[in-house]
């Protein structure tokens, strides 16, 4: 005896239409009729021939026929039995194989075959069942993005990652609507009309932008499923974005850098030279020189903040975190600055508890710099506002505002804000100590999180940044009420 689990086998083939099985009787009779006709035929001749008299050769048949009938009964009895377990088998596929006796040896030694065959294959199959499930997980954990593509070039099976990416309404649908891409689309229509593996490369502009190489590999058999081919999809971003950082550092680094570093070598000539006895000029030059530095050192440290934010741009982050809590603490570390000022920060919060998905010293950046913003550009003796309330961009999402109470921004400046190095007023920004970056490091920030900008603003009034981003729900209670605009 045996059990396990194994997969369900075919049934067996059904009788031909308007045929009947045999009786038991019946085929009993069949049976024996086919087994003793010969010698039966041969005692008939005999009586005709006159060498065998008729009472002696009817006994000696109807002894043949039964003997031949006890053995035949016992034979097609466990036949019979031996049919009904192996329909058990097939129709219970995880049932112990029952046990079968029968007064004939041939059917004993049958039913241990059978038994022996049953365990082999059940032991085969669970071993397949095994390596199935290990190479399903295998292929499911992988972080790279796989398609299992059939010859009319349908979606029939992807893993997590590509789940992830491209959305779970792809399945049986042409390739076509998961990746609009001309180039893959074409690489693929070759390989699936013979053509051999093939590499190619795209960008996704949605939601954020990234870069793709894609693996096109035709398998060498074709699933029962009808794949015949594999899409394997690599991203390439980072290191697209790491070529592209260093340009741009470069670029960037070289041009603003410039002109506090000019400043910094005609100071440092001059207090070599005609004011190297000037105790008045050394005191004025070293004052500018140490701003300068200062300049210099927070653009270096907002370039390499904005290219790391860049860097990861692409991969949103996955933690549920409590943004009050956030804007909370960085309100606390700026209330001394606000306070230098005559300031005050205000709250308006809607819901104390609720949290979005998002990277908690990211978005400690963001509002920092909102905030920062607020307080170096607001008239002093105002307050600034830090609202909360449901995000009417995102279902299930929430609005935090920072609103000021400065001059405000004309709004033919409102788009360009979060560029590089765009200042409404240079000198103003300057003297203020900012890069120019603060606002392209938000904007980013915001992107990774999939979120949204909003900026709003009168002039004489003020001006309102509204950050919108995803919500979570997990110990969450809805939003009461929207933040005010």
């Amino acid at each position: 005896m045996c059990d396990g689990r194994v997969l369900t086998l075919p049934s067996a083939e059904p009788h031909q239409k308007g045929s009947r099985p045999l009786m038991p009787l019946r085929r009993l009779a069949v049976s024996v009729a086919m087994m003793a006709g010969v010698v039966l035929l041969t005692f008939t001749i005999l009586v005709f021939a006159g060498n065998v008299s008729v009472w002696p050769a009817a006994v000696a048949c109807l002894v043949i026929v039964v003997l031949h009938a006890l053995l035949l009964r016992a034979f097609l009895d466990g036949l019979t039995r031996i049919r009904t377990g192996v329909e058990e088998i097939l129709v219970e596929p995880e049932r112990a194989v029952p046990v079968i006796r029968s007064s004939s040896p041939a059917v004993n030694d049958l039913w241990l075959a059978i038994m022996r065959l049953t365990r082999a294959w059940r032991q085969r199959i669970r071993g397949l069942e095994i390596e199935l499930t290990g190479s399903n997980a295998v292929i499911a954990a992988l972080p790279d993005p796989l398609i299992l593509i059939n010859e009319r070039r349908e979606v029939v099976r992807q893993n997590a990652a590509a789940k992830a990416l491209l959305g779970d309404h792809v399945l049986r649908r042409d390739l076509a609507v998961a990746l609009r891409q001309p180039a893959l689309l074409a690489a693929v229509d070759m390989v699936i009309a013979g053509g051999a593996g093939r590499m190619v490369e795209f960008d996704l502009a949605s939601p954020v932008e990234r870069h793709l190489s894609a693996r096109i590999d035709p398998l060498p058999a074709r699933t029962e499923d009808g794949v015949i081919l594999l899409v394997s999809l690599h991203d390439l971003t980072s290191v697209k974005r790491a070529e592209q950082m260093r340009a741009d550092f470069v670029a960037n680094a070289s041009h603003e850098l410039r002109t506090p570093l000019s400043t910094l070598v005609g100071f440092i000539e001059t207090l070599q030279g005609p004011a190297a006895d000037d105790e008045d000029a050394r005191i004025k030059f070293l004052a500018i020189m140490q701003q300068q530095a200062s300049r210099m050192a927070r653009l270096v440290e907002d370039l390499l903040s904005l290219s790391r934010i860049e860097m990861n741009e692409h991969l949103p982050p996955t933690t549920p975190i409590e943004v009050v809590t956030v804007l909370r603490h960085v309100g606390q570390t700026l209330e001394m600055k606000a306070a230098a000022r005559g300031m005050s920060i205000e709250y308006d919060v809607s819901d104390e508890r609720a949290r979005v998905v998002g990277d908690a010293d990211e978005l400690a950046q963001l509002f920092q710099n909102l905030i920062d913003n607020a307080i170096k550009y607001s008239k002093p003796d105002t307050a600034i506002t830090i609202g909360l309330g449901p995000s009417k961009r995102f279902r299930d999402g929430f609005a935090i505002l920072v609103r000021d109470r400065g001059e405000g921004i004309p709004r033919t400046h409102l788009p360009r804000l979060t560029e590089r190095f765009y200042r409404v007023d240079t000198a103003r920004s300057r003297e203020m100590g900012g890069t120019g970056l603060g606002l392209a490091i938000v904007k980013h920030i915001i992107n990774r999180h999939r979120g949204q900008l909003e900026i709003d603003s009168e002039m004489g009034e003020g001006t309102v940044f509204t950050v919108h981003l995803r919500g979570s729900m997990t110990g969450t209670s809805a939003p009461a009420k929207a933040a005010q605009g």
